[in-house]
């Protein structure tokens, strides 16, 4: 059934009782903090964000006899917006609360525009961003292009990663390896795994020790079952795809940091089916495809769009096999995906 368009009035009565509810959520908390803090808190320490739960976060303490220990946060009014993986200062209650008292700078935070297309971070101080899709549901190399797009951006490492290897059958293996073989091409760090037999993994585990990294990807190609056979004993809940539509069920709600016990981090970020680059710039997105670091500014015309223009760089390595259409087709789709004053 197709979703029911809703006319300007609805869309504007519905943002404004979701304001509304902020609002109220927002001054529900500033009276907890002032309780908080008219109470007996700890002294200032560091700590860790590891999971967001509306106006509250679980925070790691990371310092002396508390070290270890989770703490369940308010934040002060005048905070930004946190996210998991972000370090803090915080001051703790003595009934497993506290409150956060300053945010410390990030090394870096993974971004995505939100439906009334705001800016969100969705991560903080990660290195390394592993790609996860699967055979089914059936992999985009344009969602995979512009995660790789945000990664550049980003300044963190990508890892590309087809989980569900168990599921390549002759059907789909054509397919699939034509869509693998355009990113070995290109360099990009890939690795094929199966979190359901256990093949892969080891070595999946060894490209992870030591880093911070973020699971992301379509829903329903087994980043919580990843996560499960990464760290067993967590038992995060795992879903099926949906046999109406193919498409992947959602299993995690909100993004959560988990320690790996040789070091390093993983967060398992809720799944996403779309990711919007509007924050980008069309400079940036092209900084984001690698084989077009030798060819950009030796176009002919300084203002080249690279469609149909003469004396193009891009259309001429196109020709010449030096650009997969594939990856071009993606170029041109991110760019006309942005607002028409980027493009």
């Amino acid at each position: 059934m197709a979703k029911r368009q809703l006319n300007r009035r609805q869309s504007w009565r519905i943002e404004k009782i979701q304001e509304e509810r902020a609002n109220r959520a927002a001054r529900r908390e500033s009276r907890l903090v002032d309780e908080l803090e008219g109470g007996d808190l700890g002294r200032e320490q560091e700590g860790l964000v590891i999971a967001h739960f509306g106006v509250q976060v679980e925070v790691e303490a990371r310092q002396d006899e508390l070290a270890g220990q989770i703490f369940r946060c308010h934040l002060r009014a005048n905070l930004p917006a946190l996210v998991t993986g972000d370090q803090v200062v915080w001051r703790p209650g003595n009934q497993g609360n506290g409150v956060i008292v300053a945010q410390l700078p990030r090394r870096t935070e993974l971004c995505r525009p939100d439906s009334r297309g705001q800016l969100k971070p969705v991560a903080a101080n990660v290195d390394r961003i592993v790609i996860v899709f699967a055979p089914l549901p059936e992999p985009h190399a344009n969602l995979i292009d512009r995660y790789l797009v945000a990664a550049e951006h980003a300044g963190i490492q990508p890892l590309l990663l087809l989980n569900k290897a168990d599921l390549v059958t002759a059907e789909n293996q054509v397919r699939l390896e034509t869509l693998l073989a355009v990113y070995r091409a290109l360099d990009y760090p890939l690795l094929e795994v199966s979190a359901r037999q256990g093949s892969g993994m080891d070595e999946l585990k060894a490209r992870l020790d030591g880093h911070v990294s973020v699971f992301v990807g379509q829903s329903g190609v087994g980043k919580s079952s990843l996560v499960n056979s990464l760290l067993p004993g967590l038992d995060t809940r795992v879903g099926a795809l949906s046999e109406l539509t193919g498409k992947g069920t959602h299993t995690t709600t909100t993004a959560r940091l988990f320690h790996f016990p040789g070091g390093g981090e993983l967060i398992d970020s809720p799944g996403i089916r779309e990711f919007s680059l509007g924050h980008v710039t069309r400079a940036e997105i092209e900084a984001g495809f690698r084989e077009f670091d030798d060819l950009l500014g030796r176009c002919r015309f300084r203002d080249c769009h690279h469609e149909h223009e003469p004396g193009c760089a891009l259309l001429k390595a196109l020709e010449q096999g030096r650009i997969h259409p594939q990856r071009m087709e993606s170029y041109r789709h991110i760019l006309s995906s942005l607002p028409q004053t980027e493009y």
